[in-house]
């Protein structure tokens, strides 16, 4: 049975009288200990998918259809008593800003203890122990002391580290982690990714990354999922989908990356911006930024092709793998003519 499964999700923004798609058909699973990434540029959806699994939407968004399934349990029917058991226990959640996550008038240890004690019935003696013990599974120095701190006393690599001890203070059974190095320097990134994958390894914990750097993707994800417009339109092991993107969005990113650009060349950039909510196109999405667009990506949407490993949303694939297809029919028929006429 799969941890997590996602299933013809759709998710909607109700402003002033009008509907506004922001998910649409999402689906994927997710196993036990499993690492996934999320990739696709800023408004592809990303953001409130991750929300949406643990139903954390505000206001005026809201679920409209679709299933959210933590192994048998539906997630997306529950009320928020019910989340609350399933939040931070089962599935936990790292923001890009932690200053979000931590309250600034409490000290660490006091947002720490609270945390245990709201799933728990422990002392403050134990729960403060448990915390100590996770700051300093997270490589924080001199975790006593960190615990008397207030946020602000701490730099953001260092609150971040803060908010993955969080995340672990439950051991739960996934991660989602909405591009958790993004107001980080290069250095201090690296060193949150590597915490990132060995907290996961160390206890088996599955990932969800949310990020927009196909550079981190790499290192840490097993698969990813292409978002555009909120669908998903392609989904690859990492390094298939690096080494041999199917889907034209796709090939855009990695072109994008700047070590794809030689010394003094400007960077390559996928044409125009990512449509917005009400302004959404026919047909492919994709398509009025698209070099291979024709006049059946303007007007349908094209459904998702199995490319051996690799599944896709694009007519291109579609139209290559047909005329692959009809090849090696017509290479079987010529060798079962040759051979029945090598019989007579």
């Amino acid at each position: 049975m799969n941890l997590l499964t996602v299933n013809n999700l759709n998710v909607s923004f109700h402003i002033k009288g009008i509907e506004l798609a922001a998910l649409i058909d999402v689906s994927f699973t997710l196993n036990r200990g499993e690492r996934i990434a999320i990739v696709g540029e800023s408004g592809a959806g990303k953001s409130i998918l991750g929300l949406s699994i643990v139903n954390l939407l505000d206001k005026p968004g809201y679920i409209k259809s679709g299933s959210v399934k933590l192994e048998n349990k539906e997630l997306s029917k529950m009320n928020t008593r019910q989340l609350q058991e399933i939040r931070g226990k089962r599935i936990a959640m790292i923001f890009q800003d932690p200053m979000m996550t931590l309250n600034p008038v409490l000290t660490i240890g006091a947002q720490l203890v609270e945390a245990i004690r709201s799933h728990t019935r422990i002392s403050f003696k134990d729960a403060r122990n448990i915390a100590i013990e996770k700051l300093h599974s997270v490589q924080i120095a001199s975790p006593e002391r960190r615990f008397d701190q207030y946020p602000h006393e701490l730099s953001g690599g260092m609150r971040q580290r803060v908010i993955i001890a969080s995340v672990l203070l439950l051991n739960p059974d996934i991660i989602i982690a909405d591009e958790p190095t993004t107001a980080l320097d290069v250095t201090i990134q690296a060193e949150i990714i590597q915490l990132l994958l060995d907290v996961c390894h160390d206890n088996s914990m599955a990932l969800i990354l949310i990020s927009h750097d196909l550079g981190v993707v790499s290192r840490v994800a097993e698969r990813t999922l292409v978002m555009y417009a909120g669908r998903i339109v392609e989904e690859a092991p990492t390094l298939e989908l690096i080494n041999d993107p199917q889907h034209p969005y796709t090939q855009g990113l990695l072109n994008a990356l700047p070590q794809m650009s030689l010394p003094g060349q400007r960077l390559n950039q996928i044409q125009g911006n990512m449509p917005a909510l009400n302004d959404r196109p026919s047909g492919c999405a994709f398509h009025p930024r698209c070099p291979y667009a024709t006049q059946k990506c303007r007007s349908e949407q094209p459904n998702f092709i199995y490319n051996g490993i690799s599944s896709v949303s694009c007519f291109l694939v579609e139209d290559m793998l047909e005329e692959e297809n009809s090849e090696e029919d017509s290479l079987d028929i010529e060798y079962a003519t040759f051979h029945d006429e090598g019989q007579l």
